[in-house]
């Protein structure tokens, strides 16, 4: 076996540029895999265990106002273990250095100690004290957003009243892993922060003495989450109940698990693509070498070596590369998987850090990346095994020549002689021209992937920003308000137009499937907040902008309408718009149809 180790290490020398190349390309592949699932399988640990040793709560509600004595009711549901109400509500918060102000969402405590469900992780500093009024622990994200520490002081308007409020301490929560307003498109820790504060002092800000508007709820080992919210949701309904739901319609720990999704998405499509292409160039490079070597497989067999031993001599060539991909693949999987980590931990505030390599992980690399080199030369080394030795001696055979299908078809002079040599050439080795194919599709795929989450960012906020929500400024109010607040604010000096919505939560229920969100309702003509449907146009709030002038009692389609969209059947019962307004003229004799379009919409397209 001498001959075939210097003939390994011969191929190697020889190679080493293409075999560099290969090896990146896969190492590509395994540090993206082991970076992807060793931060996925740590983000997993942190987030279960900040869970378990926090007692996140599995179901949330809210109401409007609700007595202290039902909290006993709540906690005699069946499958229910625990019961924490509280008082949750928001206040504006005047921060020096900003020109609008905060909003600070203000959770209580119990007068004494820790709440039992949903525990703080104390960062710096101490526990309010409920005998000192307006002390408060601040949310870590918004503490380092405004350089807080224990001592400062800050000036909240509670419930229509200014406050001074003092910062004990700063705080994590599992509830607020990802801080975010309702409403806002991304956190934003400088414009809104979680405040605890102990329960006496903040009811009594808010008028809810002896009362609560939040509970959270954890369920007993087997319990039914559906079965409990239903009864949850039959207790609340008396008092302004919005809906019970699980930790799946919580908005931080829904977060939470997209990302985890992305994540495992992410750990499997990219690394493939890079083993993809690093298995088709090896297929191609090891083809090429066993073409120029023929020579040296004949005489290796007529001294003796067994086609198996040749075979392996090629396998072990390409197990070399595969090697060199993996180590330095686990290498750098390993090193961006710690930074990436440190990331989340930063992002998401996570008490503690818990990142390492898994050894399964790395196993796993190594058995996908060997498999993916097997397969890639599986054709190659076959070919060595049955290669007789009388055969390897001569230069290797042409294919069997034969027109191609163009020239079959009587297209003969359309190619032209170097076109038809290149059409032989596919038509001959048809698997050589696909995968040639499927590996520039490939590499076409990995820089396409690494460019356009940019493109798709900008487009999204283009969209959200630039076409639905075009004002400059949202005003909102702890309750609905009349119209007259509307032509108070048309008239602050500035202010160009003005337009009012309202947002409220419901539930969506269509069979054995349920969605908690928010309605929300627009005034008709707005031009603040447009809709606009998947594909970016502008859905017409009329549903009809063109009318069939015709007398029959019958169903009309818009054709065109002012926004471009094809709006649905409307039923017509005369030749009026459906608000009132005429649209196009009427006339009854016309015995086919002719569409008209509303000079109201035509004006507003113009």
């Amino acid at each position: 076996m001498t001959a075939l180790r210097h003939m390994l290490r011969r191929d190697l020398r020889q190679l080493r540029a293409q075999a560099v190349a290969i090896g990146l390309v896969l190492g590509c592949g395994v540090a993206t895999f082991v970076m992807s699932v060793s931060v996925l399988r740590a983000l997993e640990r942190m987030g279960e265990d900040y869970y378990a040793r926090n007692r996140f709560a599995q179901v949330f509600a809210q109401v409007n106002r609700a007595p202290r004595a039902l909290a006993a009711r709540l906690a005699e549901v069946p499958g229910v273990a625990a019961v924490e109400v509280r008082v949750v509500a928001e206040a504006t918060l005047d921060l020096p250095g900003m020109t609008e102000p905060a909003v600070g969402r203000l959770v209580s405590l119990p007068d004494r100690g820790e709440p039992e469900l949903n525990r703080l992780h104390l960062r710096r500093g101490r526990w309010p004290e409920a005998e000192r009024r307006g002390e408060v622990l601040v949310n870590e994200a918004f503490a380092l957003a405004h350089a807080l520490e224990p001592g400062a002081r800050l000036t909240a308007v509670l419930h229509g009243r200014r406050e001074r409020l003092t910062v004990v301490g700063v705080a994590l929560s599992p509830e607020y892993l990802y801080q975010i307003r309702a409403g806002d498109l991304v956190p934003d820790d400088r414009r809104f922060g979680v405040l605890w504060m102990r329960e006496r002092p903040l009811a009594a800000a808010f008028d809810l003495t002896h009362a609560w508007n939040d509970v959270a709820v954890t369920l007993a080992r087997g319990a039914s989450e559906p079965a409990v919210i239903a009864r949850l949701d039959g207790l609340l309904a008396p008092y302004g109940g919005r809906g019970a739901h699980g930790r799946t319609e919580q908005v931080s720990h829904r977060y939470f698990t997209d990302e985890l999704s992305q994540l495992r998405a992410m750990a499997y499509v990219p690394p493939g693509i890079f083993l993809l292409v690093a298995a088709f160039v090896l297929n191609v490079v090891l083809n090429r070498i066993i073409a120029t070597q023929r020579g040296q497989i004949a005489t290796l067999k007529a001294f003796g070596y067994t086609p198996w031993a040749i075979g392996g001599h090629y396998l072990q060539l390409a197990l070399v590369i595969v090697g060199l991909g993996v180590v330095l693949g686990v290498v750098a999987g390993g090193w961006l998987g710690a930074g990436l980590t440190d990331l989340y931990v930063r992002f998401f505030r996570f008490p503690a850090t818990d990142y390492r390599v898994e050894p399964l992980v790395v196993l796993e690399a190594v058995a996908v990346s060997a498999g993916a080199g097997i397969l890639a030369v599986a054709m190659a080394i076959r070919r060595v095994v049955r290669l007789a030795p009388a055969e390897a001696m001569r230069p290797e055979v042409p294919g069997a020549y034969r027109p191609a299908l163009l020239e079959r078809l009587g297209l003969r002079r359309w190619p032209g002689p170097l076109g038809r040599m290149v059409l032989r050439q596919v038509e001959r080795r048809p698997w050589r021209a696909l995968l040639s194919v499927v590996g520039i599709a490939l590499g076409i795929a990995v820089m396409i992937l690494g460019a356009f989450g940019k493109d798709m960012v900008d487009h999204l906020i283009d969209l959200q920003f630039g076409a639905v929500q075009r004002h400059d400024f949202t005003v909102g109010f702890a309750e609905p308000v009349a119209v007259g607040a509307l032509h108070g604010i048309a008239r602050v000096p500035g202010v160009l137009r003005a337009e009012p919505f309202r947002v409220v939560p419901v539930r969506l229920v269509n069979g054995a499937r349920s969605r908690l969100t928010a309605l929300t309702g627009l005034p008709a003509g707005g031009e603040l907040l447009r809709l606009r449907d998947e594909a970016g146009r502008w859905s017409c709030r009329w549903r009809a902008c063109c009318w069939p002038t015709s007398s029959r009692k019958t169903s009309g389609w818009c054709p065109v309408t002012a926004c471009g969209w094809r709006c649905s059947r409307v039923p017509v019962r005369s030749a009026t718009w459906w608000s009132g307004r005429w649209c196009g003229s009427f006339r009854a004799s016309q015995p086919t149809w002719s569409w008209r379009r509303c000079r109201t919409c035509w004006a507003r397209a113009r």
